[in-house]
């Protein structure tokens, strides 16, 4: 198993920005790193999850696996959109706490989340099953795995609350960026362009 290539997938995968780290980071800007770390509980708990069920359920995904991406892209889509509305309508006087800043919304995102989605179903297929078939190898994989994407969603909350100040005086501005940035991650994944 080459670990350095194994490293880096997940890395990039995790540490890049996507729908998630987006919403993380605008939480942390609109309500603190304390919401968003429960936003992060339920993103990293989602992820898990779905590296469980991956790995599990991998021979059977991969025989029905373009009906379930055609599905995940449409609801992945929908969902962004839903949240692009949610960032660009927050105020920086809204104190009001919203749908997307949950647990249980950080958890559902990360099964409408293309990118998650399929991160996890083929990290474990091509970088661990070849060398590793024991059930305890798998896990532990699963267990690393989820921890580095914990560390990522947490580096967002971090970044976001370094630069909370500047995210606050130029609150407008970035949530139409931040938005705009979930718009265009619902076009792509929707398959239109």
């Amino acid at each position: 198993m080459n670990i350095t290539s194994f490293l880096i997938y997940c890395v990039v995968a995790t540490f890049t920005p996507g729908p998630a780290n987006i919403v993380i980071l605008s939480t942390v800007q609109h309500f603190g790193a304390k919401k968003a770390m429960e936003y992060v509980c339920g993103a990293t708990m989602g992820f898990g999850l779905l590296l469980v069920v991956s790995t599990m359920l991998n021979r059977i995904l991969a025989d029905v696996f373009p009906n379930i991406l055609s599905i995940m892209q449409i609801i992945g889509s929908l969902y962004m959109l839903y949240l692009a509305y949610q960032v660009y309508k927050m105020g920086a006087t809204e104190a009001k706490d919203i749908q997307t800043t949950s647990f249980v919304s950080g958890l559902l995102m990360q099964f409408v989340n293309p990118k998650v989605v399929l991160f996890t179903l083929t990290v474990i297929p091509t970088f661990v099953m070849p060398y590793y078939t024991s059930s305890l190898a798998l896990f532990l994989f699963v267990i690393i795995i989820t921890l580095i994407g914990f560390l990522a969603f947490t580096t967002w909350v971090v970044f976001g609350r370094i630069f909370r100040r500047f995210l606050h005086n130029h609150q407008k501005v970035l949530n139409t960026l931040m938005a705009l940035f979930l718009v265009y991650s619902a076009i792509m994944v929707s398959g239109i362009l």
